[in-house]
């Protein structure tokens, strides 16, 4: 396994994970290229759809595609925040306290269903995501590189799930929808999973630690010029003061954007930012940090019809942006 130094040179090895992870996931190259780009920008993205669509799959193709730590948890309304971020007990042999790490200390962690646990489970893991590092009894604990939280969860209106607090979703990086395959590719994913193992058991890792951290790093040489920043802080501001949004996008949203277009730059083998890689990324980044008006609720609005009507009017920076 070879470090990335290049837009160039990382085109290969972001392909070559995509094609590992098609192997597994059918006809959902735009969720696949949304959770690279979060691993990327360092950030933690969140799978929302109904259940059966392939969540928690996409997250454990991308999890084996690494040749990285992985752990899951599955959360129900009993799991406790120890639980999560691990505990402190006696050695009954030396008396002394040891740290019992809990499943957030791993690289990859598959965050399964997370709004069908308690508000107070939900904030310690929101909290080590984004302090990068677990604090037990006082003690301290950095988590290993890289870190990447993919979150799963049903809709909202599902019985017995948490609703996300909005200053909780506004910490995952981005959120992605996976949808109902087409006819033609549920039949191929019908073909590959008629057999006695599945995709997924025989998928091994094609990237390491090292290529993620390296990419990773890479991204700030990402060049975003004056005009690029200013339409990101165009259209954020434009949430804000829109008459159907109650709440729109934070600061941190608008650095996500620019981060997430210097990621979608570099997957497209280029060290400069162009309009096209913000418009791309607007609604994945933004849209699960609009808070609706109850009015446009009631009307049947959504905050992605909304952000996608926002951006239109925002005038688009000529030339390299």
């Amino acid at each position: 396994m070879q470090s990335t130094s290049s837009p160039a040179q990382t085109r290969p090895l972001v392909y070559a994970l995509q094609q590992n992870i098609r192997q597994v996931i059918v006809g959902k190259d735009e969720a696949i290229e949304l959770m690279l780009i979060a691993l990327i920008c360092r950030g933690h993205v969140l799978i929302e759809d109904v259940p059966g669509v392939g969540k928690t799959t996409m997250a454990a193709a991308l999890a084996k595609s690494l040749q990285c730590s992985f752990k899951r948890i599955q959360f129900t309304p009993d799991v406790t925040p120890s639980d999560v971020t691990g505990f402190t007990m006696v050695n009954i042999q030396t008396g002394d306290m040891e740290f019992k790490p809990g499943a957030v200390m791993s690289q990859i962690v598959l965050a399964d269903e997370i709004n069908r646990t308690s508000p107070k489970t939900q904030s310690s893991l929101l909290e080590v995501m984004e302090e990068g590092q677990v604090t037990v009894d006082g003690v301290t604990h950095t988590l290993p590189r890289p870190f990447m939280v993919m979150a799963t969860q049903n809709p909202v209106d599902f019985v017995g799930t948490y609703p996300l607090p909005e200053a909780q979703m506004d910490r995952f990086f981005l959120r992605i929808t996976v949808g109902y395959p087409s006819v033609e590719e549920e039949m191929d994913m019908l073909e590959r999973y008629s057999g006695q193992v599945t995709p997924l058991q025989t998928l091994s890792p094609v990237c390491g630690a090292e290529e993620i951290i390296a990419m990773q790093e890479q991204l700030g040489t990402v060049y975003a010029s004056k005009e690029a920043r200013n339409y990101v802080a165009n259209i954020v501001a434009m949430t804000r003061t829109h008459p159907a949004l109650q709440l729109g996008a934070s600061p941190r949203g608008s650095i996500a954007l620019l981060r997430a277009a210097q990621a979608c730059a570099l997957l497209s083998g280029r060290d400069y930012v162009l309009p096209d890689d913000i418009r791309h990324m607007a609604l994945p980044v933004l849209s699960h940090r609009l808070i609706l008006t109850p009015e446009a609720r009631m009307k049947g609005a959504s905050a992605s019809q909304l952000l996608q009507q926002l951006i239109e009017t925002v005038p688009v920076p000529t030339g390299r942006a």
